[in-house]
């Protein structure tokens, strides 16, 4: 084995070295904490799971899963996602009352990168999963909590967009009445390129109006006011259930006090995760050029394991989210006892003290320091406690 390739990692893998590493325990623990008060029981799944499940149920292109047999031949798959592998456990054992479960979850899910993406392939995610409600509360209470949880981890400036995949199907398809010419019109609006769409359009074999009304579509952001214009784009009431949808979604994230002010409409929203229904968020913060939480609607996907019902929930990506709060410098104190032989027992002692106190505390004996002024410069106090004999040695 070269010397170089013995430390490299797999394309995509990253290590996490202690302050980082404690900058998401942090904002974790402040996001977990959040997600319990409003009622949701965390759970965990295997990291490995079916490829024929979970792997066919995730939405995830099948080049991005990472694969592999067991003994048995079975193919399995690195869970892509959470959502998928939440949905297996709901359906197989836990939808047994005809009660919604509020379930959370905090894990490593794994999606291969190509060598020029340059993205991570193993990353964090946190979220909640509101399964067996179909009503429209179940999602306002999902992006009040989303709000509440980025606010809760010290995020300051992010704006949540909510947009609605079944007004886009509705809308496209009485235009442009095949799903392959969707299908490419809504890849234009998943990439953001909306020259693309402008040109595309223009080359439809369409009506002047319905062209404009397909341009017209492209201004669809903002307030309350959306909603008015998105009626006004409609022919034969295609597409006003989802309007209606996001008319109560507004209603209820009103009702919610300072969370409507965080939100906005973008009708043009999609999503690469192809089991989203209804409506979708994205949640977009300074400085960082991708999503760091996205969720939504997905009331068929638990249909795939053998149960009809609705659900929804979101997902924060807490590397972008680490990002967005530029917070690493914000460690916690930590004290410092030097101490020698002959005074050992009274550090010991005093660090127990310390610690019960809720103090983080280091214990460094005299001989394994090499600069003690540089342990200044690390540690919030340095405490002595060091004999004669040690202070011989330090010199």
């Amino acid at each position: 084995m070269s010397r170089l390739f013995m430390f490299e990692k797999p394309l995509g893998m990253r290590d996490t070295l202690p302050e980082l590493y404690e900058a998401k325990h942090r904002t974790r623990s402040f996001i977990s904490e959040e997600m319990k008060k409003w009622g949701y029981q965390f759970i965990e799944t295997p990291a490995l799971e079916y490829y024929e499940t979970v792997g066919t149920a995730s939405a995830i292109l099948d080049g991005q899963l990472f694969k592999l047999l067991d003994q048995q031949g079975h193919t399995l798959v690195l869970r892509p996602d959470m959502t998928s592998p939440i949905a297996r456990v709901a359906a197989s054992k836990l939808l047994k009352e005809d009660l919604p479960l509020r379930l959370a979850y905090s894990a490593n899910v794994y999606r291969a990168q190509q060598r020029e993406g340059g993205r991570p392939a193993e990353f964090e995610q946190i979220g909640v999963e509101c399964i067996g409600d179909s009503t429209m509360s179940a999602d306002g209470e999902g992006i009040a909590l989303l709000i509440s949880s980025l606010e809760k981890a010290g995020l300051q400036h992010f704006q949540l967009s909510v947009g609605h995949i079944g007004f886009i199907r509705e809308f496209f398809i009485d235009i442009l009445g095949t799903e392959e010419r969707v299908k490419t019109l809504t890849t234009f609006l998943y990439e953001k390129n909306y020259v693309g769409y402008r040109e595309h359009v223009k080359q439809l074999p369409l009506s002047s109006i319905d062209k404009q009304r397909l341009i017209d579509f492209l201004s669809l952001r903002g307030g309350e006011e959306v909603i008015e214009a998105a009626i006004n784009l409609l022919e034969n009431n295609k597409g006003i259930e989802a309007i209606q949808d996001l008319k109560a979604l507004w209603d209820i994230l009103k009702d919610y006090g300072e969370v409507g002010k965080r939100v906005k409409f973008d009708l043009t929203l999609v999503s690469h995760m192809t089991y989203y229904t209804g409506i979708l968020f994205e949640v977009y913060a300074d400085q960082v050029g991708f999503p760091i939480a996205s969720g939504g609607r997905y009331d068929r996907l638990l249909s795939q394991f053998g149960k009809e019902t609705g659900a929804t929930g979101f997902a924060i990506r807490l590397d972008r989210l680490l990002e967005a709060l530029d917070n690493f410098e914000k460690r916690e104190p930590v004290k410092c006892i030097i101490f020698s032989g002959e005074r050992r027992k009274e550090a010991f002692q005093l660090a127990a003290e310390k610690r019960n106190e809720g103090m983080k505390v280091i214990l460094q004996d005299i001989n394994g320091v090499k600069n003690i002024d540089a342990c200044t410069e690390l540690y919030e106090e340095i405490i002595m406690l060091v004999g004669k004999a040690g202070k011989e040695s330090a010199r």
